[in-house]
């Protein structure tokens, strides 16, 4: 992706464990339809687990090598994001006052559910059958659920935001705190990867506070780490399933 090339690096890590993601394993473990998230999507807040995870994450990143570390620093405005950028800086030196502020984007936002929002497999199913079949039929980059968004439909604001990222900060170090369906996709535009590529890589979950890596010197992006929750250990990290990850390979 001719946008994101100028890039010297680009780190995407997924926020913390959220009570969304708690909700999520509880409401498939136990057959429910919904899973009962009082919040609306953009106030769900972290875990225990997911601050725990956020700070962890901030000690590895303030050990980056100074030329690794980001110029410019940008997170979806959802609060879960928002405050693991927030704790995860919090724990280094170089994102003090003088340092890269802290940007939010809107494009950065999750996945749009639309009429499907909180519902799980079991729900949909039941409650949209008609949704249901025409998922299968268009397949989940392009189904697009009644007032919700597809995985084309963030490809098409990534693209965006990636291009003005490159304008903003040419041959910079940007690091991106945002949601697992963004991840994806921001690695289908890096790589230039097919829809059937993608969503056999979209198979694997993104882990809370994992980290994904590209390194260029001017020309494409190459692949350093996907989906990197190596300096989690200490803490487990459990698998979550995250409402951006609804589509008709999951109904």
């Amino acid at each position: 992706m001719t946008g994101v090339r100028a890039l010297r690096w680009l780190t995407l890590t997924r926020h913390g464990e959220s009570t969304g993601n708690l909700a999520w394993r509880e409401a498939e473990h136990t057959g429910a339809e919904d899973a009962g998230i009082p919040e609306r999507d953009a106030d769900v807040p972290l875990s225990d687990l997911g601050r725990a995870q956020a700070e962890a994450l901030g000690r590895h990143l303030a050990g980056l090598p100074a030329d690794e570390r980001p110029t410019v620093i940008v997170s979806s405005p959802y609060l879960r994001a928002l405050d693991t950028a927030r704790i995860a800086l919090a724990q280094t030196s170089w994102a003090a006052p003088g340092g890269p502020p802290l940007r939010v984007d809107e494009r950065l936002r999750d996945r749009e559910q639309g009429v499907l929002q909180g519902l799980t497999a079991r729900g949909v199913r039941r409650r949209f059958p008609a949704e249901f079949d025409r998922a299968r039929r268009l397949g989940k980059f392009y189904h697009r659920p009644p007032g919700g968004e597809s995985w084309a439909d963030l490809a098409l604001r990534l693209r965006s935001f990636y291009r003005d990222l490159q304008a903003d900060a040419p041959g910079g170090r940007a690091l991106v705190v945002t949601h697992d369906a963004i991840v994806v996709v921001t690695r289908y535009l890096v790589e230039e990867l097919s829809e059937q590529e993608i969503m056999e890589i979209e198979k694997e979950p993104i882990g809370n506070c994992s980290l994904t890596r590209w390194h260029g010197d001017g020309g494409p992006l190459r692949a350093v780490a996907y989906n990197d929750s190596t300096h989690l250990t200490a803490l487990g990290m459990p698998a979550a399933t995250d409402p951006a990850d609804l589509g008709p390979a999951d109904l």
